[in-house]
């Protein structure tokens, strides 16, 4: 697999996630969002600095 593929099958994973969670509980999908309103952009961008260390930690270590 090149790097191209990698990429691709990474971008395809990352929609399949995404969307799990409004199939299975479309009500607690909306809720999340609902809630995500409610917060200032320092702690939204504390959430995805979180998650961008999360996901570089997770291919350093694979």
């Amino acid at each position: 697999m090149d790097l191209g593929d990698a990429i691709w099958s990474a971008i395809a994973l990352v929609f399949l996630i995404e969307g799990l969670l409004p199939l299975i509980s479309p009500a607690g999908w909306r809720r999340m969002f609902m809630q995500l309103i409610h917060l200032r952009d320092g702690q939204i961008r504390f959430f995805a600095l979180l998650s961008i260390a999360v996901g570089v930690l997770m291919l350093w270590l694979g």
